[in-house]
């Protein structure tokens, strides 16, 4: 949540900074703003709304070789140009860019700044104002700086300008993502790497509680005691193309059509020389070694869990529970004596998963995140990482990644039971091959899924969505991406639930929207779409070919009955998508959603 770019050179800041901000947009678009340095002193321009509100009220003529940029998911105070980012310190000396939450900032105020008159209803500002107090009771700014960062409970990621010190970016961090940029002549800060990769592709990775100094000709990492810290920069390894939209109205639509691709990089990725699939052995052993499994995700990556407990234990014989971050963290259940966690993550930095992994690190338990981020802070801080291989995925609403996660978990599934002998009745490789086919002939039909998003949703308030088994996951799936970006009503329950209270609901004309993918309970779900229809329901039944009926809606390729989740969603993504464009929303930044959860 939220977006921070800075940048410190010869060139003028202004133009790389607000294009920075347009690659970070999916991080929080509340409002934006950025600040820039010259001989005049420091100009801060900021306003409610996206990117592009910005560019409309920053000065051209102002110029400078030195800035800082956020753009903002609002936690602390409504969203607004006065709560916006850059925040500055009462003189106006320093100005300062933060992303995550200060937990104690209200006692920080209290104790240490009752004669400063804010402007804003921010925890950033407090951040600020102590800095600038700490130099004025004689302090070096390095030193009202790191004073500043010691006395933080919460997440931070700061980067700080100086008025009178046009040389140096202050940097920091603690729990929240963030990089330093590495160019000839000059250097940059990013929450992501795709950020900046227009200007460079190499990266150093921060760790929590250092302090960073960053001048145009070099960058100087310490510790809080000051001691001097060497890292060798990354490589980061994206493709600029790979995050632009191309021929596509909308990043979601393209990430949607990249799912077949993606299927074929993964099946690639995690074969050997031999043609068979491959994890590293201590990842196997980890897994075959554990007396349970607990996967630990939120939202999309929970529901992917969900699926990827059925391969599990389906193929690899080891019990598996699932678990939502954000409760795990504070009401943790009995454990087996030999667990492993699995933390299943697009961004790799979901503040709520990795307070668990922190957690249970220091329980002494063994950890694998499976992410599609390499470098991020749940895949450097977890015992192991498998990736997801998906490219970079921009629109909030996860479609890409989220099969990419089941296509990770069925592997490791896969791999794990060869590895302790235990027969696995069909050729994974192959599966895979002919899911990615499914998903190309599913990606082809958006006509027929227009229409039915057109006649079951375009004037609903709500919609639920029913199956059995794995059907019923991915009908939470569903549900999730059509409330996401259409704000439409929705839910998803196990079929033979409704009528254990839900069913109340159900109104002339309520879209149900069933799934059909199970040979063993076909005939049970079509008995709870019955039970609905009766009620004056809607019904839309998506089933796999074999099943089918003749009053179905939309009939899916047939594959490997275990394997469905990865092609069955397609439908219901499309079906959000178009439910959203039909209803005007915006479909890659829906409100009051970010797209990397970095706060708890």
């Amino acid at each position: 949540m939220c977006g921070i770019v800075g940048y410190i050179g010869n060139n003028d800041s202004k133009e790389i900074l607000l294009k920075g901000l347009e690659k970070l947009e999916y991080r929080g678009y509340d409002s934006a703003g950025i600040a820039v340095k010259n001989e005049n002193g420091i100009h801060v321009f900021k306003e409610k709304g996206r990117i592009a509100d910005l560019r409309e009220i920053v000065d051209l003529d102002v110029t400078g070789n030195i800035g800082i940029g956020h753009t903002r998911w609002a936690t602390h105070g409504v969203p607004s140009k006065v709560n916006s980012h850059p925040h500055q310190s009462g003189s106006g000396r320093f100005t300062l860019v933060h992303n995550g939450v200060i937990e104690n900032y209200d006692l920080l105020k209290r104790e240490y700044l009752t004669d400063v008159s804010f402007r804003s209803e921010t925890d950033t500002e407090v951040v600020v104002q102590l800095i600038e107090l700490f130099v004025n009771e004689g302090l070096e700014v390095i030193d009202a700086f790191k004073k500043t960062l010691t006395l933080l409970h919460g997440s931070y990621a700061i980067a700080l300008l100086d008025e009178q010190n046009d040389e140096i970016i202050y940097v920091a961090k603690n729990k929240s993502p963030l990089l330093v940029g590495l160019g000839d002549g000059f250097n940059v800060v990013a929450s992501d790497a795709m950020a900046m990769l227009q200007v460079t592709n190499q990266y150093l990775e921060l760790v929590d509680k250092e302090i960073v100094l960053v001048t145009k000709n070099g960058v100087t990492i310490q510790n809080l005691k000051g001691e001097t810290i060497n890292r060798e920069p990354y490589t980061a390894e994206l493709d600029a193309s790979d995050i632009e939209k191309g021929t596509y109205p909308h990043y979601m639509l393209k990430e949607i059509d990249e799912q077949p691709l993606v299927m074929r990089k993964i099946i690639q990725t995690y074969q050997n020389e031999q043609g068979e699939l491959t994890i590293d052995s201590e990842i196997i052993n980890a897994v075959s070694e554990s007396d349970r499994v607990y996967i630990i995700a939120a939202g999309t990556s929970y529901h992917a869990g969900l699926v990827g407990k059925q391969f599990i234990e389906s193929i690899a014989k080891i019990p598996v529970e699932v678990h939502i971050a954000s409760e795990f963290v504070y009401n943790m259940p009995l454990l087996t004596k030999k667990p492993l966690f699995i933390f299943i993550s697009q961004s790799g930095e979901t503040a709520d998963s990795r307070a668990v992994l922190v957690k249970v690190k220091e329980m002494g338990y063994r950890t694998l995140t499976i992410t599609n981020v390499p470098g991020s802070t749940l895949s450097r801080e977890a015992d192991y990482t498998l990736l997801l291989h998906a490219g970079p995925e921009i629109a909030v609403a996860s479609s890409k990644a989220y099969t990419a996660q089941l296509a990770v978990l069925a592997i490791l599934a896969d791999v794990t039971a060869k590895s302790q002998g235990i027969p696995v009745e069909f050729d994974l490789i192959h599966e895979l091959g002919i899911i990615a086919n499914a998903m190309e002939v599913l990606c082809d039909s958006k006509e027929i899924i227009e229409h039915i998003s057109r006649e079951f949703l375009s004037v609903t308030r709500n919609a639920f969505f029913i199956g059995r088994g794995v059907d019923y996951y991915v009908g939470l799936e569903g549900a999730l991406k059509l409330k996401e970006i259409s704000y439409i009503q929705a839910e998803g329950f196990a079929g033979g639930e409704l009528k254990h209270g839900t069913i109340a609901l159900i109104e002339e004309g309520t879209p149900v929207i069933a799934l059909a993918t199970q040979e063993s309970v076909n005939l049970s779900i079509r008995g709870n779409v019955k039970e609905v229809v009766a009620r004056g329901a809607n019904p839309c039944i998506i089933s796999m070919n074999g099943l089918n009926m003749d009053e179905d809606s939309f009939v899916i390729p047939e594959v490997h009955e275990l394997l469905t989740p990865l092609i069955s969603v397609i439908p219901l993504q499309l079906i959000a998508y178009y439910a959203a464009l039909h209803r005007d929303c915006d479909v890659d930044k829906p409100r009051n959603l970010a797209k990397s959860v970095t706060v708890e």
